[in-house]
């Protein structure tokens, strides 16, 4: 099991016994304990399976969740857990999902109206009975019911970087196979969407088809959907993905690429255009109408090619113009994620990072990065530990000195500065001064309605001193939704004071959208892309704010974390 499924469920756990009102140091624990597990370079199962080490070594791991986690490792969840869902609905879990409520809330209805299923709760909202409770209005319930709303669309749905991971697992698995050259990752995972429905897989070589039967028989395979000569479907794993494997021959896997890559109305446009052109398209190949004579299928190239239309990154695949662009010879240079030269949004142990500064220095430098910025949070994350002004200017003098050594890197002095209810921002203008670099980002009052949430951001955007606007809309993928807020109007600002924008890289994040970074990029936005690391094994996570920038149409001259050092140094200081 890894690392981050145990935080996952050390996460819920701790929700559950919010609802149930036990001792707030008992959940802090269990909080505090799922960070840890999440940001541990190690897996913690390998260590409990090993009689010389103890998980009680890390920090944050007590005597009393060393024994959960054995539980958990051991059959998936643990006594606690399984106890309180006991007591609970088994639904309790999904409430959790809906914005506005919270462990608190849930308990109040559980407690006045023993519902036990979201169509439930629904109903009660649409009945107007969640507006006599303590603390619960009207607005509340609009809230809700858009979030349950949201919800349905959401479930189903499952993270990049996890339908990554499987991807990855059942390809080192299949190239233990005899005859199997080449497995690839197609449909919405390839084209880099922050959420995927299911997982397409493409296997070829001489007998790809072995790999079927290694599929189905694949331990992490909890139910095998289909078994044909060329496909197997299966649902993987305890969140049950689905995964589909289509065994091919090499002269269609081009074909293939991009029947199975491209969104549903990315393949529409492509199709009708080779009809058009006297051609019929299918996963085996393009194939003239005339005669049936194959025209193209061994590279997605040949086949873009042999419709009139430069080859489409598969990123772009989404009917958002690509086809026009292509056939026209103006699509854009994308990011590259080797153009990349520095992080610049990451936190250490002075707050709720899990590495001290030195080490997340050797981090970045270990990446090639030639440059990094230590942005801890500021002293409103009071649960994070976060610096007041005092702390904020000794961490600049610290690291002044620290650049005057060889480490090998430059490290830019930063802060994450809360954007507060008002549009303040958390610490002074004068300790803000002492700073390379501040990222202003908000954390709390996401229930604010738009107008309200557009002046916040608006006001936030005046201190001089701001450089970065941090994960702009506050989304936690299928967990909350964007607060909502006027999009452009506050783009507009960013642009005329020189703020960038954000494209925060943690996966369960991924701020902006692709949708929104194609917007923001329309009215002259610039932007970085930073992992919001908490630990140095989250710098891997880059690749996904890349994807993401990518999706967006960003070339190397959009994003100011492409260039070198000095020129970024000189950035900061002219805001451009």
């Amino acid at each position: 099991m890894e690392n981050r499924e145990i935080a996952r469920l050390l996460w819920e756990t701790a929700d559950l016994m919010e609802i149930a009102g036990e001792d707030s140091f008992r959940i802090r624990s269990y909080r505090n304990g799922a960070t840890a597990v999440e940001g541990y370079p190690e897996r913690i199962e390998d260590i409990l399976g090993d009689p010389e080490r103890k998980v009680t070594d890390i920090p944050g791991i007590g005597k009393g969740l060393s024994q959960v986690l054995s539980e958990i490792v051991e059959r998936g969840s643990c006594d606690r857990r399984d106890h309180l869902l006991e007591k609970f609905p088994p639904t309790a879990l999904e409430f959790l999902k809906i914005q506005g409520l919270g462990p608190k809330g849930i308990a109040l209805i559980f407690e006045h109206y023993r519902v036990s299923t979201i169509d439930e709760l629904e109903r009660l909202c649409r009945e107007q009975k969640l507006r006599v409770l303590p603390r619960m209005g009207a607005k509340l319930e609009e809230k809700v019911l858009r979030s349950i709303s949201q919800y349905r669309q959401r479930t189903g749905r499952y993270l990049l970087s996890y339908a990554e991971g499987v991807a990855q697992e059942l390809a080192a698995v299949f190239h233990e196979v005899r005859g199997v050259e080449a497995v690839t990752p197609a449909g919405s995972l390839r084209r880099g969407r922050e959420t995927v429905g299911d997982l397409d897989l493409l296997v070829t070589g001489p007998n790809p088809t072995a790999a079927l039967d290694r599929f189905i028989a694949y331990p992490s395979v909890e139910e095998v959907l289909s078994r044909g000569e060329n496909k197997a479907s299966a649902k993987v794993g305890r969140e049950g993905l689905q995964v589909d494997v289509r065994a091919l021959a090499p002269e269609s896997f081009g074909a293939a690429m991009q029947y199975f890559t491209g969104s549903k109305d990315h393949n529409v446009a492509v199709r009708t255009r080779a009809v058009k052109m006297g051609f019929k398209l299918s996963e085996y190949g393009l194939y003239r109408v005339a005669d049936d004579s194959k025209v193209a299928g061994e590279t997605e190239a040949q086949i873009y090619e042999a419709l009139g239309l430069g080859w489409i990154p598969p990123e772009l695949r989404e009917n958002s113009g690509e086809v026009e662009a292509a056939e026209q010879g103006t699509l854009p240079e994308l990011v590259e994620l080797q153009q990349i030269r520095g992080d610049l949004h990451m936190h250490t142990t002075e707050t709720d990072g899990r590495a001290t500064l030195a080490e997340m220095a050797e981090a970045g430098r270990a990446h090639g990065y030639e440059y990094i910025a230590i942005t801890d949070h500021s002293k409103a994350l009071a649960m994070a530990n976060g610096l007041d002004e005092k702390r904020a200017v000794a961490f600049a003098a610290q690291v002044r000195e620290i650049n005057r050594g060889e480490i090998g890197i430059h490290v830019f002095s930063g802060l994450e500065c809360d954007i507060l209810k008002d549009g303040t921002l958390d610490l002074a203008d004068d300790a803000l001064a002492e700073l390379d670099l501040v990222i202003a980002s908000v954390h709390s009052h996401m229930n604010l309605e738009a107008p309200e949430m557009t002046d916040r951001l608006l006001r936030a955007l005046e201190c001089p001193h701001l450089r970065i606007l941090g994960h702009p809309t506050g989304r936690i993928l299928l967990h909350r939704d964007p607060f909502p807020f006027d999009f452009e109007r506050v783009v507009a600002e960013a642009v005329r004071r020189g703020v960038w924008l954000e494209i925060n890289a943690s996966p369960e994040r991924l701020d902006l959208s692709g949708t929104l970074v194609r917007t923001a990029k329309s009215k002259g936005a610039r932007f970085t892309i930073s992992t919001d690391a908490h630990h140095p094994k989250h710098l891997e996570s880059m690749r996904y704010g890349v994807i993401t920038a990518r999706r967006g149409w960003l070339g190397p001259s959009d994003v100011m974390n492409t260039l070198p050092a000095k020129q970024f140094a000189a950035a900061l200081q002219n805001r451009i």
